[in-house]
Protein backbone atom coordinates (compact mmCIF):
# COMPACT_ATOMS: atom_id res chain seq x y z
CA UNK A 1 0.00 0.00 0.00
CA UNK A 2 1.25 3.39 -0.75
CA UNK A 3 1.80 6.83 1.25
CA UNK A 4 -0.91 8.65 -0.56
CA UNK A 5 -3.50 5.46 -0.15
CA UNK A 6 -2.52 5.63 3.93
CA UNK A 7 -3.32 9.17 3.79
CA UNK A 8 -6.94 8.23 2.05
CA UNK A 9 -7.80 5.38 4.19
CA UNK A 10 -6.91 7.28 7.56
CA UNK A 11 -9.11 10.37 6.22
CA UNK A 12 -11.79 7.19 5.88
CA UNK A 13 -11.60 6.01 9.04
CA UNK A 14 -11.04 9.91 11.01
CA UNK A 15 -14.41 10.58 9.05
CA UNK A 16 -16.24 7.41 10.26
CA UNK A 17 -15.31 8.64 13.69
CA UNK A 18 -15.83 12.03 13.77
CA UNK A 19 -19.50 11.11 11.90
CA UNK A 20 -20.00 8.56 14.49
CA UNK A 21 -19.17 11.21 17.30
CA UNK A 22 -21.32 14.08 15.72
CA UNK A 23 -24.25 12.02 15.41
CA UNK A 24 -23.81 10.71 19.19
CA UNK A 25 -23.26 14.83 20.08
CA UNK A 26 -26.64 15.52 18.01
CA UNK A 27 -28.97 12.48 19.07
CA UNK A 28 -27.43 11.59 22.34
CA UNK A 29 -26.08 14.23 24.40
CA UNK A 30 -27.81 16.94 23.22
CA UNK A 31 -31.04 15.26 24.19
CA UNK A 32 -29.44 14.78 27.59
CA UNK A 33 -28.45 18.00 28.23
CA UNK A 34 -31.75 19.79 27.77
CA UNK A 35 -34.19 16.48 28.95
CA UNK A 36 -32.54 15.49 31.31
CA UNK A 37 -30.93 18.48 32.31
CA UNK A 38 -27.32 16.44 32.37
CA UNK A 39 -25.40 18.87 30.00
CA UNK A 40 -21.64 16.64 30.82
CA UNK A 41 -23.11 14.40 27.91
CA UNK A 42 -22.47 17.31 25.61
CA UNK A 43 -19.37 18.77 27.61
CA UNK A 44 -17.63 15.22 27.26
CA UNK A 45 -18.95 13.77 23.71
CA UNK A 46 -18.26 17.34 22.43
CA UNK A 47 -14.54 17.74 23.81
CA UNK A 48 -14.21 14.28 21.71
CA UNK A 49 -15.53 15.20 18.89
CA UNK A 50 -13.95 18.25 18.65
CA UNK A 51 -10.81 16.28 18.85
CA UNK A 52 -11.86 14.31 16.23
CA UNK A 53 -13.05 16.82 14.11
CA UNK A 54 -9.89 18.67 13.88
CA UNK A 55 -7.81 15.12 13.44
CA UNK A 56 -10.17 15.12 10.00
CA UNK A 57 -8.90 18.66 9.62
CA UNK A 58 -4.99 17.32 9.61
CA UNK A 59 -5.53 14.36 7.87
CA UNK A 60 -8.02 15.97 4.79
CA UNK A 61 -4.79 18.35 4.41
CA UNK A 62 -2.11 14.98 4.47
CA UNK A 63 -4.93 13.47 1.66
CA UNK A 64 -4.96 16.72 -0.09
CA UNK A 65 -1.31 17.17 0.20
CA UNK A 66 -0.26 13.46 -1.18
CA UNK A 67 -3.19 13.61 -3.76
CA UNK A 68 -2.78 17.20 -4.74
CA UNK A 69 -6.80 17.39 -4.90
CA UNK A 70 -8.31 20.32 -6.43
CA UNK A 71 -9.32 22.88 -3.99
CA UNK A 72 -13.47 22.02 -4.82
CA UNK A 73 -12.75 18.66 -3.66
CA UNK A 74 -11.52 19.79 -0.35
CA UNK A 75 -13.85 22.08 0.44
CA UNK A 76 -16.81 19.38 -0.12
CA UNK A 77 -14.56 17.14 2.28
CA UNK A 78 -14.89 19.81 4.83
CA UNK A 79 -18.53 20.78 4.29
CA UNK A 80 -19.10 16.99 4.75
CA UNK A 81 -17.81 16.96 8.29
CA UNK A 82 -19.80 20.11 9.15
CA UNK A 83 -22.69 18.24 7.38
CA UNK A 84 -25.21 15.55 9.55
CA UNK A 85 -24.17 11.90 7.94
CA UNK A 86 -21.98 13.82 5.20
CA UNK A 87 -18.38 12.14 6.54
CA UNK A 88 -20.48 8.43 5.26
CA UNK A 89 -21.19 9.99 2.12
CA UNK A 90 -17.70 11.07 1.55
CA UNK A 91 -16.67 8.05 2.58
CA UNK A 92 -18.49 5.93 0.43
CA UNK A 93 -17.21 8.38 -1.98
CA UNK A 94 -13.43 8.00 -1.13
CA UNK A 95 -13.57 4.27 -1.12
CA UNK A 96 -14.90 4.13 -4.73
CA UNK A 97 -11.84 6.41 -5.84
CA UNK A 98 -9.14 3.88 -3.58
CA UNK A 99 -10.71 1.03 -5.19
CA UNK A 100 -10.68 2.67 -9.14
CA UNK A 101 -7.34 3.46 -8.74
CA UNK A 102 -6.18 0.13 -7.31
CA UNK A 103 -7.87 -1.28 -10.65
Amino acid sequence: MQNTDRSVERLRLVGLLEGISFLTLMGIAMPLKYVAHWPYAVKYVGWVHGILFIWYVVSLGQATASRMWPLVRVFLLFVAAVVPFGTFIADKWLRTQVQAQAA
